[in-house]
């Protein structure tokens, strides 16, 4: 019997998904900060559906994504419950990874911190959300200074974190040499051109008849090519020697070449990030936050936050200058702190308190040119801003009375509009008669208004024959006949079938 099938991670609860309503962004001006033309976003509110709001305008611009979820370690943290069980967190990872791959650009990538507990089921599913091609490195940190001496089994000392890009072929940034990397570099007779070290001056493989020349060396001896010849014409050989780039041996039987610091590039990074000045660690990351935070006792630091210089390193692999970094689990807001310094677009979700807590008042210091972290590294003296959004209540809500749904009381008219927008997949850009448009033939009208054959004249008369209008409305004349461009909807009737308006994420 033939038999099919796809490999595929499994658990209680994957195929019950909800459509999840993509809700408006209200700005809160009385916590956006500095430069009122920003395009950083710091949004407060569950990041499922905060990643919905953003999937309109920001599907395939963000560069680059990443996350620190919980670690599903059995441990309760203040911030968010860290202990959910295993089928539970990865309903609540599924829906995420595949509006964050929506969200990236083509040539974007996503990076995940996880430990032990949770790491191999979440390859697996991101395998299946991103498909194994685009899997690109599990790299392992190094994320404490000292190990547990106390340990019955195993000193944890690192953490994964999982690359993912959005397409096959992605291609990282290269990273500069390390101080391991660096060590053999150096400079004993002070050579004005810096650190060096003796490297090979052999060729390649089948050389050229002008690269197997003999050398005459100061004693008269004679030097042989070697079999895959030297790595010069005999005519650059002798300059590098005249500069001393090339050097005899004491005895002068072969010849040296200084291979300096400062000639060699950019290497691509590893995945072994075990060295601590180069990506800090745990303590070094609660150390920041007590001098951002001094007044704070232990208890109301953020328990699990990440050093700036990990995060230094992800976002200088993974990015440019002027490109978008998106952190959904921003928790302390490491993430946005560290992408401002280098001068990238953030958008940063976080639902806890410490979002006014924690986040703002950070975030209000770097704009501020607050000196920790890898401030001092890369020379951050403050400027930008960024714009606070609260996610907007449910469109629509149950009444209080009848068995009915109805358009939440909070909601002002231009609420509604937006949020209606949205759903249909409209740009709420309200011009004239119109609130939106998805293409340039394509408009959205919005209205309170009782609609009859008169009222759709009026608010059509200057559509084009290729243009197409949709009406949205709370009620209409009955057996209204239309042009066949223009369509009246029910607010909410028409509404309810769009999304779940009463999901909360999870």
């Amino acid at each position: 019997m033939n038999k099919q099938g796809k490999l595929e991670l499994t658990w209680v609860g994957k195929y019950e998904e909800k459509k999840v309503e993509p809700r408006i962004l209200v700005e809160d001006t009385d916590k956006s900060y500095g430069d009122t033309n920003s395009e950083n976003m710091l949004i407060h509110g569950d990041n499922l559906i905060a990643l919905k709001a953003l999937e309109q305008d920001f599907a395939g611009k963000i560069k680059c994504v990443y996350i620190d979820p919980p670690y599903n370690t059995g441990s309760a943290f203040d911030e968010y419950d860290d202990g959910i069980e295993h089928s539970l967190w990865l309903s609540m990872m599924k829906p995420r990874l595949e509006i964050i791959k929506e969200l990236l650009t083509e040539d974007g990538s996503l990076w995940i911190s996880i430990d032990d507990n949770e790491v191999h089921y979440l390859k697996v599913l991101c395998d299946e959300v991103f498909g194994r091609s685009n899997f690109v490195a599990s790299v392992i940190w190094r994320s404490s200074d000292n190990s547990n001496n106390d340990s019955k089994q195993f000193s944890l000392d690192h953490n994964y974190t999982l690359v993912y890009s959005k397409t096959p072929g992605w291609i990282t940034n290269k990273v500069e040499r390390n101080e391991e990397q660096r060590k053999h570099y150096s400079n004993p007779d002070n050579d004005p051109r810096g650190p060096w070290f003796d490297g090979n001056p052999v060729g390649s493989p089948n050389p050229r008849p002008n690269l197997t020349y003999d050398i005459i060396a100061p004693n008269g001896n004679v030097i042989k090519p070697p079999l895959n010849g030297w790595r010069w014409s005999k005519e650059t050989l002798e300059e590098k020697m005249l500069s001393g780039e090339i050097r005899f041996n004491a005895n002068y039987t072969n010849i040296k070449r200084r291979t300096y610091l400062y000639e060699q590039k950019d290497i691509p990074p590893s995945t072994l990030w075990a060295d601590l000045n180069d990506t800090g660690h745990n303590r070094q990351a609660k150390y920041e936050q007590k001098k951002l935070f001094p007044e704070l006792n232990k208890n109301e630091l953020f328990s699990t936050p990440k050093p700036e210089k990990l995060i230094h390193k992800i976002i200088n692999i993974a990015t440019n200058e002027g490109d978008y970094v998106l952190d959904s689990f921003l928790g302390s807001g490491t993430t946005a702190a560290v992408a401002h310094k280098l001068n990238r677009k953030w958008i940063g979700i976080e639902l806890g308190n410490h979002c006014y807590t924690h986040v703002v008042p950070r975030l209000r210091s770097v704009v501020n040119g607050e000196q920790g972290g890898i401030s001092t590294n890369v020379n951050w003296n403050g400027g930008g801003g960024f714009k606070f959004y609260e996610l907007a209540k449910p469109l629509l809500v149950k009444n209080a009375k009848l068995p009915i749904y109805q358009v939440n009381p909070e909601y002002t008219f231009e609420m509604m509009a937006e949020a209606i927008c949205k759903l249909e997949g409209f740009k709420y850009n309200p011009t004239g008669e119109y609130h939106g448009f998805s293409t340039e033939n394509r408009f959205i009208h919005i209205t309170n208004d009782f609609v009859n054959s008169s009222y759709v004249v009026s608010i059509s008369k200057h559509l084009s024959k290729k243009q197409s209008l949709l009406i949205y409305c709370t009620k209409k004349q009955s057996g209204i006949v239309l042009p066949e461009n223009i369509e009246i909807k029910g607010i909410p009737k028409d509404l309810l079938s769009k999304c779940d308006f009463e999901s909360e994420g999870m």
